[in-house]
């Protein structure tokens, strides 16, 4: 262990002789660097310390970024950290978008307006609680036996048109170049990746240099244990570490400080709350416990960024999942109890740690924000639309629809979410009571005839199931793809069923169709129908409702109380998933830029239960589970 420790001690002081260099290129000009002689930062060659908060623009509409930028700068942060979505940029290998809701370019260029500095994580991989931490879900179907996060050359192909395209765009606004990015972080927290290849760090470091040069510092982030800076440091990368209010700083620092003799003090996540899963209760962190922590870390000079500072939301299908010995898909909420909620109002921890930074910091001359006002507008009757099996839903949303005698993955059907269904035919003969075999990736209703039977669960690790009087009839499993892994090992996590038998025989035929599910418009023009409540055992059913606002749209809440587990539309926006079954989110976020004066459109497709009521309601404040302030 040592021998790898000394080779890292000899990395991180090549860095430090590199890095000094950079300091009497940037003075008196634009730029950042380290001054290693006195442990600090330079920002255009004069001492700066900064505490950033963490806020994805992928996860609020764009027309809240300036209004959460400035509510970060206004509790007296400095900076911005947001990482930057592969598998939003580059949907399929030759798309990109970069405009709109994907328009990184005006983000960065409103963090610079509102006062901030930005700290940039390109990744490729970001983790984030997303779908397969931000990487494409092409790349499973391109190279099935793909090796991610590696130097597999098949990998690494890929990444350089990514990071190329990335890097090429954000240039102008490196601080070299005047602009406000001072850090680019070489990947994600790669020490705690099991894979430990040296080599794939130093070929992206090589990438990012060739790109970044000296107009911004790069960086590395990982946990502060021995074990995982071994793995997550590289030569020409400055190595900073992340933490929460539960670590000792000071030996949380100490470990820094091996791989980083010299130089600023960094904690790069503080984390002042946690993710959450469906079916856990809501993770939160108290302020006090933060405020401390953050005192504690600011008062031996060290630069921080606030992870979360404001969460956001995983709209439509983007939340990913955490694997290990439970499968646990995360929510669409990503409030993460931090100091501005999901809907950007700030909260007491926010004024806790304003109160704390203005002890270091000089503070903006802003206004202080107040919590926003909410809609409250009522309940909504929801009508039947179509059954999901029905042929014309079949028709209207279907893709892929194959025969075949082996089951395809959710990714050999260019799925990146959705649903899929698989069905066969039984033929006659076999016994009355028999035993269904599957392992599914990752929730499988399954019906016989139409009729709904059981569940298979990759979380609950429900594989088998019995049935009566399979034989002569159809056995139809719905498979629904709850968010790739996002974190850890096995995170080539391919969606699909697998052993499928039937009393130990493999069943030889099976019809496929896929459901991606990313718009709702083919419904529009067909009518409401009478629709029965209670469990749907005949099949997941697309519901509609409208609803009408007089005035000026306000942010609302979607209440799901009493309903199964489905998707939320409003408008043709994809809210993302619902599943109060499972807790403990409640309510689904609606932000006011998805609504509109007159009449506005809600459609659920719903999986499972339909209560009495046949009703959802908006309401005012968030149902998350216990969130409240210690």
């Amino acid at each position: 262990m040592w021998k790898f420790l000394l080779l890292n001690l000899v990395l991180a002081l090549t860095a430090t002789a590199l890095d000094t260099i950079n300091i009497s290129e940037t003075q008196g000009s634009y730029g950042f660097a380290v001054d290693y002689q006195n442990n600090q930062f330079l920002l255009d060659g004069q001492p700066f310390r900064y505490v950033s908060g963490s806020f994805h623009y992928f996860r609020t509409p764009r027309h809240y970024w300036r209004d959460r930028l400035r509510k970060l700068r206004a509790a007296g942060l400095n900076a911005v950290s947001t990482y930057v979505e592969w598998s939003l940029h580059q949907p399929q290998p030759d798309t990109w978008m970069w405009s709109g809701e994907a328009d990184l370019m005006h983000f960065l260029n409103l963090a610079q307006e509102e006062g901030l500095m930005v700290l940039l994580r390109p990744g490729p991989y970001i983790c984030a609680e997303r779908d397969l931490g931000g990487l494409p879900y092409w790349l499973l179907n391109r190279v099935p036996d793909i090796r991610f996060r590696t130097n597999d050359q098949r990998y690494m192909g890929y990444v350089t048109v990514y990071l190329n395209e990335v890097l090429k765009k954000i240039k102008p606004l490196l601080r070299g170049q005047g602009g406000p990015i001072i850090m680019v972080q070489v990947e994600n927290e790669y020490g705690s990746y099991s894979a430990c290849d040296i080599q794939y760090m130093v070929s992206l470091q090589q990438l990012f240099s060739h790109h970044v040069g000296t107009d911004a510092l790069l960086y590395t982030t990982d946990g502060a244990l021995v074990k995982m800076l071994q793995c997550g440091v590289v030569t020409g990368a400055y190595a900073t570490v992340d933490f929460g209010v539960y670590s000792n700083v000071t030996k949380a620092f100490e470990i820094m400080r091996i791989f980083q003799p010299r130089g600023p003090l960094v904690n790069s996540e503080f984390y002042p709350g946690w993710l959450t899963h469906w079916g856990e209760p809501f993770q939160t962190v108290g302020k006090r416990a933060v405020k401390t922590k953050l005192y504690e870390m600011l008062s031996v000079g060290a630069s921080v960024n606030i992870y979360m500072f404001y969460g956001g939301t995983n709209f439509g299908f983007t939340s990913g999942a955490n694997g290990g010995e439970t499968f646990s898909p995360q929510l669409t909420s990503y409030d993460y109890d931090a100091p501005l909620t999901e809907a950007g109002d700030p909260t007491p921890k926010y004024f806790a740690i304003r109160d704390v930074i203005a002890k270091y910091l000089p503070m903006p001359n802003l206004t202080i924000p107040t919590i926003s006002p909410k809609g409250d507008y009522g309940p909504i009757l929801m009508e039947s639309i179509i059954n999901l099996f029905d042929p014309l839903a079949r028709t209207l949303f279907g893709t892929n629809q194959i025969t075949t005698t082996t089951l395809p993955t959710f990714e050999s059907l260019d799925l990146p979410y959705g649903l899929v269904l698989y069905e066969a035919y039984l033929p006659q003969g076999g016994p009355d009571s028999s035993i269904l075999h599957a392992i599914a990736t990752d929730r499988a209703l399954v019906y016989v005839d139409s009729h709904l039977v059981s569940t298979l669960s990759r979380t609950q690790k429900t594989s088998t199931i019995p049935l009566e009087q399979p034989y002569g009839s159809r056995i139809q499993l719905l498979l629904e793809n709850q968010g790739h892994l996002n974190y850890g090992s096995g995170m080539e996590d391919f969606k699909g069923l697998w052993n499928v038998t039937v009393n130990g025989s493999p069943i030889p035929q099976w019809n496929v169709t896929g459901f991606r599910l990313n718009t709702v418009k083919p419904l529009r023009n067909l009518e409401s129908t009478r629709s029965n409540h209670g469990t749907l055992n005949n099949g997941p059913v697309f519901l509609k409702g409208e609803f009408t606002i007089e005035g000026k749209p306000l942010d609302t809440f979607l209440d799901t109380t009493g309903w199964g587990k489905g998707v939320a539309y409003i408008n043709g926006h994809n809210l993302g998933r619902y599943w109060p079954l499972a807790g403990p989110q409640m309510t689904l976020y609606v932000p006011a830029p998805y609504l509109r004066r007159g009449q506005n459109e809600l459609i659920l497709l719903e999986l499972e239960f339909v209560p009495r009521t046949k009703k959802m309601t908006f309401v005012t404040v968030p149902k998350l589970g216990n969130n409240t302030e210690t």
